[in-house]
């Protein structure tokens, strides 16, 4: 039976393989290579050295066991309420399944969305910071073009200029 499943911590990654390949250390001072790490579909990482998982060895043969889960408890997000779920990495990054609400962590970095014949928007949006259109063509931020509005007249065919809006934005 003890050959059935182990603790183990991860030494090496070969992320690079169709299945990801480990070299894991497990009780007792033994060394596995090439040790399959089974992922949930459509999830996928890259575990630091040091990471603890869990090695299966189908009928108690180790010459092919495979690793089901690695956790690491560096970086596990905690006080996570009930329910919640939570993706996150080593950096901080985070996308947050709060009761709340989701949050969107992205520890300073940048957030970008790629690859998409559109993005839509189906509520109202808020913004504690600037918007700035056509950024990769020197855009104008919503600031700027507000204080051009606010600012602006026209020639009076009759004569001077007019006012500025009566409106601003």
């Amino acid at each position: 039976m003890r050959n059935f499943i182990s603790r183990c911590t991860v030494a090496l990654v070969d992320a690079a393989t169709k299945l990801q390949s480990l070299q894991i250390r497990m009780m007792a001072g033994e060394v596995k290579d090439g040790v399959e790490h089974l992922e949930p579909y459509g999830f996928t990482s890259h575990p630091h050295d040091g990471a603890e998982g869990v090695a299966v060895f189908p009928g108690g043969d180790r010459s092919h066991g495979v690793v089901i889960v690695i956790a690491d408890r560096k970086y596990r997000l905690q006080g996570l309420k009930p329910g919640e779920v939570a993706l996150h990495d080593d950096q901080g990054q985070c996308v947050h399944l709060t009761r709340e609400g989701i949050v969107v962590k992205g520890a300073g970095l940048p957030i970008t969305f790629t690859d998409a014949s559109k993005l839509r928007v189906e509520c109202p949006i808020e913004c504690t910071h600037d918007i700035t259109d056509k950024v990769d063509a020197g855009g104008t931020s919503m600031a700027a073009m507000r204080q051009v509005h606010n600012g602006h007249d026209h020639p009076d065919p009759h004569g001077g200029n007019t006012g500025k809006p009566n409106q601003e934005m």
